[in-house]
Parts: C-alpha cells; structure tokens; sequence
C-alpha cells in the first residue's frame, strides 16, 4: 500500500481522524486482528455474530498502526459512517494514485480463481504482481488487494465475483480495469440471479465498464460470454477452441490426464504441457494467454508459464497417490459445470489406473429452483461416462439422473461419516473424487478418505485383515 498518514485517509474517505492523526499506514487493510502487521490499517467490521470494535487492541497488539471504525476507540484511527464503503473510496483513490499499474479484472461462473491463479504465475515472471488472495472477489476482497500495490507493483489482478447486479460494476468503477475478462457464464449462482440471462447480464458489467482504450477478453465456450462484443467500443481478443479465436488451442491431447497442446496467438504457436489435471484447465490457460497476449507478452513465456504453473488455491484438484488410492481432492467448490468437468477428469485415471471409479459427491449450493434437476444432470453424466459408484451425500437429488440399469452403482450416504464407512471396499488402482460446494467442507472427507485408507493398508501388510 503507498504511505497515508489517518488524516490523510480521513479526507479521502470522508471520515474524522482521531487519536495520533500522524500515525502512517504503510500495510494493506486486514479484518482479521491476528493478520494485521506493522504499519496495518485494521478494519473494525460489525458482522452477524462479531464486532470488529472488540478486536482493535488485539489488532494493536499484532502491529496495527491505526483502525477504521464506525465509533471512535481507544487508540489511533478514524471514524466513517460505513466502512466497507470507506475501504473502497480508499482503494479508488490509490488507483489513480497508481498510473503505471495495470489493472486486469476476471468473472466467469467457473475458473476464476485458476486464470488468475495462471495468469499471475506468468506475470509475476515479468514484473511486481499483486493477484486475488484465494477466491477473495467480493466488495471486500477486491479493495483490499487493490490496496496491496504500490509505486513497484505493475500488474494486480482482481477476481470479480457477484451476488447481486450492480456488483461487479461497483468493483469496476472503483478500479478501472485495463483489461476485463468474461470467461463463461454458465448455472452457478442462479438461485440468486433466477435465471442465465440475468448471470449473463451481470457479468457483462465487467465489459460495459471498460474505457474505450481497455481490452476485452472473452471465451467462445458460451453464447452469452462471446455476445459481449456488443458492450464494448474498444478492442476484443476472444480465446477458445475454434479455428476462428484469437488465442486457441490445437493438436489436444490429455497425458495422465494433464493438458498438452499448441497454443496459438497471432503472434505464431508454441508447445504447452501443463501441470494441472483436467480438459477444463484448457480454456483457463488460454483466458491467461489472451491476457498475456493483450498485454504483448511473448508466446514462449506464456507457453513456458503456463506449462510451470503449479495452483496456488487449495482443493482444487489435488492429487493425491496414498498407498496406491488415487484421490482427487476438489472440495474448493462446486456447480455443475464443474462438476461435470472433475468426473471427465477422474475417468481418465481410472481408465489409466485400471481401478474402479468412485465420484463422493455432495451439496451445489445457490442453484435456486433448478437445483434438483442440476443435480441429476450431473448424475447422468456421470452414468454416461460409466463412472463405478456414485456416492451422494446429504442429497438424494442424484439418484434422478442414475437410470434403473445404469452401470453406475449409486450410494446414498446421509453425512461424512456414514460416506466414510465405504473406504473399506476400495481397493488398490482406485481412483475417488471428492467434491462440492465449499460450505460442505469436503476437505474432511477427504483427509479422513485418506486416514482410514492407510489404516487398511497397514492392517492388510501386517496380516491383521486375516486374524
């Protein structure tokens, strides 16, 4: 964050200082008391079950330098009638404040976190970068990473995440973006929105916001995403798989169920093998090569990058080989395009591996009244790739999609633990995935898959098993 002494903060945010109104904040804001630092400006947030105010001397204690707040409190800091507002007044004026920074900002339904997580592991090869800490994207999270630049920082990217219309605008108005990315829009979030149009229309925001000089980059995946052109004065790049895109990919193959393919720009072609598990991971990588590309990136360092980068977000797609049980850890979160791409990806290692399949599969949350039927979509594509068990938990909604004489064999589990109690018929070669909406916290699950599996193992090596 550049230096701002709380009395300066206060005229930006409209506020009163009080206490030290020297005092300097040189550290991005933190809500959380134990995350503040020497220098931090600590944001006293009033929520359902805390109040910020009760943390300033713990936030003091850890190095805070001053407090954002509703009251005034012991201490240095400055008061303001709303201090989300206040925080994202604060972010708008150290964007302009930033002339050399670009700012590059990303929505989609699905495979935000991953472009950025992509696109920041190429740009941070070039220069100074400042990205989306997890999937941290709402009218919180994109001020404060927004915070985080300073003179040094060339790019920051911001994952543009929306719960309402009018959200991503309000992100937009406040940062700027120089280059706006639609990915797809796809039935995550529909309870909220009620129906794909209105999806389409608040992600649109993000495109209709763009000054006439900025970029638009958007997938070819969906109608929605590639009409977008229509918003936007300015120049478009769209990326996909069609001979037509500007940065696609050719020559497709999947090795151990990793991505290998040409990528292709205007600018010529070169080789990617990506790291990442998964075709899906094919369409994020070549949304960050369309960045790359609208920023002038050569092609060898973003083929280069892209075949180097290694996910910086937890339980999306983590692998993990336990005593010759392949589990795929993808608990991050869940809709059903990603769910359908995370059973696409198991198959290939089962078929690889040779073991059965088994897809624990729970709760897809804020899908509105098509829940159910979104379900059983998922369901029955898991029974037209001919995935061995289907294992649904807290849920019976799946069982729609499964036909009577489905090879897929369908559990029901009511919770974790009953859903556990089924590690005890895997066997060696196996492959499982584990996935839903984050609230769920499958990560659970997994570990625990994990635990009892090793205790099988050890059981079955000691000859226990046979006693």
């Amino acid at each position: 964050m550049i230096p701002l002494t709380l009395e300066k903060i206060a005229t930006i945010v409209g506020g009163k200082a009080y206490g030290d109104k020297t005092q300097v904040i040189t550290s991005a804001p933190v809500f959380d008391s134990r995350a503040a630092v020497n220098g931090s400006l600590f944001l006293a947030l009033v929520g359902d079950n805390s109040d910020g105010h009760d943390f300033v001397s713990d936030a003091k204690a850890h190095g805070a330098a001053g407090f954002l707040t509703t009251k005034e409190v012991k201490g240095d800091g400055v008061v303001v009638s709303d201090v989300l507002l206040a925080v994202r007044t604060l972010a708008a004026y150290v964007r302009k404040e930033l002339p050399n920074l670009t700012v590059i900002g990303i929505t989609g339904s699905s495979g935000k976190t991953t472009t950025k997580d992509l696109l920041a592991s190429i740009l941070s090869s070039r220069a100074s970068c400042v990205s989306t800490k997890a999937s941290f994207n709402n009218e919180l999270g994109a001020p404060i990473t927004l915070l985080e630049c300073d003179a040094d920082t060339k790019f920051c990217i911001l994952e543009m995440g929306a719960r309402h219309q009018g959200d991503i605008a309000a992100l937009c108005e406040m940062a700027q973006p120089h280059v706006g990315v639609v990915l797809r829009v796809g039935t995550a979030h529909l309870g909220e929105f009620g129906s794909v149009e209105k999806i389409a229309q608040t992600k649109g925001e993000l495109i209709e916001s763009l000054n006439p000089d900025a970029i638009a980059v958007l997938g070819t995946y969906d109608p929605h995403t590639k009409a977008m052109k229509s918003l936007h004065a300015g120049r478009t790049i769209y990326f996909g798989e069609g001979s037509e895109d500007d940065v696609r990919a050719a020559d497709i193959e999947m090795r151990e169920a990793r991505p290998h393919f040409d990528l292709v720009t205007p600018a010529g072609r070169d080789a990617v093998g990506m790291r990442l598990i998964g075709a899906h991971q094919i369409s994020n990588a070549l949304a960050a090569a369309a960045v790359c590309t609208a920023l002038e990136i050569p092609i060898e360092v973003i083929a280069s990058g892209l075949s180097t980068a290694d996910l910086a977000s937890k339980w999306r797609m983590q692998i993990n080989d336990v005593e010759d049980l392949l589990i795929i850890n993808d608990s991050y979160n869940a809709n059903p395009e990603s769910m359908n791409a995370a059973l696409d990806s198991m198959l290939l290692f089962a078929q690889e591996r040779g073991g059965a399949s088994w897809a624990f599969l729970g709760q897809m949350h804020e899908l509105g009244t098509e829940s159910n039927a979104l379900r059983a979509s998922v369901a029955a594509h898991a029974h037209k790739l001919g995935i061995d068990h289907l294992v649904s938990i807290g849920t019976r909604a799946f069982a729609e999609g499964i036909p009577a004489q489905s090879s897929t064999t369908l559990h029901y589990c009511e919770d974790i633990p009953q859903a556990l109690s089924l590690v005890s018929h895997f066997a060696q070669g196996d492959v499982v995935l584990v996935k839903a909406s984050r609230s769920e916290h499958f990560e659970t699950l997994s570990q625990g898959i994990e635990d009892l599996w090793k205790e099988i193992r050890i059981k079955e090596l000691s000859g226990e098993d046979k006693k």
